[in-house]
């Protein structure tokens, strides 16, 4: 094991790496968080000490000032990525040309060790370019920091989620949740908790240079039942009846991927083409794959922190979880 001194995080602000900066912060380690929007970032400063944290304003196009925030750093972790297309911001850009970025000036500052954070299911010959962008970024990463350490975590949830927390607020204005393919694609759901311990024992430990990891929970759900846990814990009500009834309706994957031609126009877009694509395939580990237990980490179950944040999407809220408690 050794020692973490100085950490460098792109995207650092966002639900993955608040998690991973918190428990950096706690090891000791001085972090700097490059965003493009370093005032959104902020609220991480708490975690540390004064001067522990600093955030660092810079796009990709801003190549000197990366450069500069990985001069003196032991590591590096990229989260650079997004999860729809909008305006400039472009699949291959972001986590491609900017995951080769990232990787070539750290080798060319001396960062020692670096972690590339990708996707179950990154693959050059998926139908998704979200799918493919990710797979081009594994493979500059690997050719600019060949003992780079690659993340592939399936859907990661937890209280900031942008998964569960969608369905959620969807199902508080509409009696319907869409069911693309008929709900049979396999997830695997991860806890983000156990997605930034992970992360730090990469970073902590060289056993994991040049090896990638997939990251899954301990149960493989379908869509359709990870709808039906959702609707479970926030249609409750005091007397454990259903208060309100949403319907599962089933949408084939033609049809879905013509909505979302027009869906994915709309500000933050609801579903996308390039999604549709991807529900095609499950999002699970690959049999044999490295995974959280090579890295210590014991997985969550879903059921025990779903409910610890989507109570408050009950009728009264988290104060009818209280009642219930």
């Amino acid at each position: 094991m050794t020692s973490i001194r100085r950490v460098t995080i792109f995207g650092g602000s966002g639900f993955i790496g608040r998690y991973i900066v918190q428990r950096l912060a706690q090891q000791g380690a001085v972090i700097t968080v490059v965003s493009r929007h370093a005032g959104r970032a902020k609220h991480l400063q708490p975690m540390g000490d004064v001067g522990q944290i600093v955030t660092v304003n810079a796009s990709l196009a801003h190549e000197d000032v990366i450069r500069q925030s990985m001069v003196g750093a032991d590591s590096v972790v990229n989260l650079v990525g997004i999860l729809a297309e909008s305006g400039r911001q472009r699949f291959e850009t972001l986590q491609h040309d900017g995951a080769a970025l990232i990787a070539r000036l750290a080798t060319e500052t001396g960062v020692q060790r670096f972690v590339q954070f990708s996707a179950i299911g990154a693959d050059q010959a998926s139908p998704s370019t979200y799918a493919r962008s990710k797979a081009r970024g594994e493979e500059a990463v690997k050719v600019h920091f060949p003992s780079a350490t690659i993340l592939r975590p399936s859907i990661v949830f937890g209280p900031e989620d942008e998964f569960f927390n969608r369905f959620a607020r969807m199902a508080q204005y509409s009696p319907i949740l869409p069911l693309i393919g008929g709900g049979t694609s396999k997830f695997q759901p991860v806890y983000v908790g156990d997605v930034a311990d992970a992360a730090v024992t990469a970073l902590n430990s060289h056993l994991s240079a040049g090896k990638t990891y997939e990251l899954g929970g301990p149960l493989v759900y379908s869509f359709r039942q990870l709808m039906e846990m959702l609707l479970a814990l926030i249609d409750k009500t005091d007397d454990e009846l259903l208060l309100k009834r949403h319907a599962l309706i089933s949408i084939p994957y033609a049809v879905a991927e013509f909505l979302g031609v027009f869906a994915q126009l709309l500000p933050n877009a609801p579903l996308t083409r390039d999604q549709v694509k991807l529900l095609r395939r499950d999002n699970v580990v690959s049999p044999g794959a490295l995974g959280l237990k090579e890295l210590g980490v014991e997985p969550t179950a879903a059921a025990l922190i779903l409910p610890t944040y989507l109570s408050r999407y009950r009728a009264g809220g988290w104060y009818s979880a209280r009642r219930m408690a």
